[in-house]
């Protein structure tokens, strides 16, 4: 089976966009996904009741479908090892679309050669999956600490208005706004890949 797990703000747009993204990895692969669970939580959470009813479910030899690794997880190193205890436990692989290394998961081994190579490239990812889970979770904490000293420099120039944004839509803006500096994207082609509209990002920029 295949599973695709999907963690979205309370946007529909938001999660459809990642699921036609999915299918259309899917497609390409030649293989379906037979269910898509879908969380309204932070990557933060450790405790997300969705995650675990896939997990429960899931069986040995099943596969997880996730667009980005963090997706999955922005979890402290702690709880990520506990995370990833669970996932091990159970059998299941874990497919990033932002990991090629591990399309190679998908493929089912027909010879003792072919097993040695999907057990090679499961450790290859498992080490990937670390590096990333911990890019995942610095980059949460990065941008937390940014919004503080925002929020603090607006205190003391006397512009700043109280919380309007959920933290997701805060998360999304800033990112575009990173995609917009540092990747020279359009404002529109960084709002789409961020997962926010862009009016949503014009009103987040032009509070900030």
């Amino acid at each position: 089976m295949i599973y695709g797990y999907l963690r979205a703000s309370t946007s529909e747009q938001d999660t459809n966009r990642a699921r036609a993204y999915i299918d259309t990895f899917a497609d390409k692969q030649k293989v379906r996904v037979d269910k898509y669970f879908v969380e309204n939580a932070s990557g933060r959470d450790f405790d997300r009741p969705v995650l675990n009813q896939m997990i429960d479910i899931a069986k040995d030899g099943d596969t997880i479908l996730v667009e980005q690794l963090d997706r999955l997880t922005r979890l402290s190193s702690d709880d990520w090892e506990r995370l990833k205890n669970k996932l091990v436990q159970s059998g299941v692989s874990i497919v990033a679309l932002d990991i090629p290394t591990s399309y190679q998961l998908l493929k089912k081994s027909d010879s003792v050669t072919d097993e040695l190579t999907s057990i090679i490239f499961k450790k290859i990812n498992e080490l990937l999956f670390d590096v990333l889970a911990v890019i995942a979770s610095k980059d949460y904490e990065d941008r937390r600490r940014r919004q503080a000293e925002g929020i603090e420099k607006a205190k003391k120039d006397g512009k700043y208005k109280g919380k309007q944004q959920t933290q997701e839509t805060i998360d999304k803006c800033t990112l575009a706004n990173e995609y917009i500096s540092k990747n020279g994207l359009s404002q529109v082609n960084a709002c789409q890949l961020a997962g926010v509209s862009i009016s949503t990002w014009r009103r987040f920029h032009k509070s900030n």
